[in-house]
Order: structure tokens, then sequence, then C-alpha cells
């Protein structure tokens, strides 16, 4: 598995792994998919973006985007990391972290956010075994799929 920034035939792959989880999961809580637009302007933005690819193609991605927008934010970043249902459990989490971390470090970022939909002891694990400290639960903030959901914050300073 080749780890990777992405280009723009990456895309559709991108947005199919994504639409998964608007569709059948909470990791997100869209519950629209978003539009092609979306994932053009996420590779041409500059923020830190990286593909986990094989010969069947694109079977994750990472990305960070700014926390706030507010000019006192400007070293923080959350991080949001998809893999597909058939390639989850085979370390592909940890590998697009360690890119996606090297490269907000190297970017001068200070500390990454990332938000963790509960129940998943898979995603909280990885998270501490990264270095990653869980910093409050947010009580059932999010409503999809007919019940609410709880949402754990977790911070990794860089």
């Amino acid at each position: 598995m080749l780890i990777r920034p992405p280009g723009p035939d990456d895309l559709s792959a991108v947005a199919s792994i994504y639409n998964h989880e608007v569709d059948q999961g909470v990791a997100t809580f869209d519950t629209e998919h978003r539009p092609d637009s979306h994932w053009q302007t996420l590779l041409a933005d500059g923020e830190p973006l990286f593909v986990a690819a094989d010969e069947c193609g694109v079977q994750g991605y990472a990305s960070a985007f700014p926390y706030r927008p507010k000019l006192g934010y400007r070293f923080t970043r959350e991080a949001s990391i998809y893999v597909a249902p058939s390639a989850q459990g085979q370390g592909l989490g940890r590998r697009l972290y360690a890119a996606l971390l090297a490269d907000l470090e190297a970017a001068g970022m200070h500390l990454v956010l990332a938000a963790v939909a509960l129940p998943n002891p898979a995603s909280l694990a990885l998270h501490r075994a990264l270095g990653f400290d869980e910093v409050g639960t947010m009580r059932e903030v999010g409503h999809k799929h007919d019940r609410w959901i709880d949402v754990t914050w977790l911070q990794k300073r860089l």
C-alpha cells in the first residue's frame, strides 16, 4: 500500500469512501453527499491530503483543515481519516496518520485535533497509540440514523 498525495483521478474514490460514511456510518454527521467541487477544492487548497492506494485503487485518505477561521487558531488543524470498509483493520489509519502528522509538523503546526463519534473503540485506540490525549466528550451532540451520538475530542501536540 502506497501512501501519497492524491491526483485528480483519485477524487472519485475519495468521495466514494466518504459517501459510504455519509450513507451508512456516523464518522461524519453529513447526511448528503458533497458535490464534486468540494473534493476539487480540497485538493487545490494546499492543506494536507494523502491517500492510501494499492493495485485496486484508493483504500483510504487523510486530510487536515483549519480548526477555526480566526487567526489565533492558525497553528491548529483538525484531522480527518477515512478507510474503506474492506481495508479497515490493516493498519492503514496508522500509516495515513504518520504521513499527515509529519506533514503538519513540517508546516509548523502546533496542535492536531480529532473528533471521534462513539462508539468507536478502534478509532480511540488508534488515536491513543499515536499519542493523542482525550480532552472531553460531548454527549448527544450529533443526531444521525435515528439516534443521538456522543463525540470524544482528542488532541496531539506536535
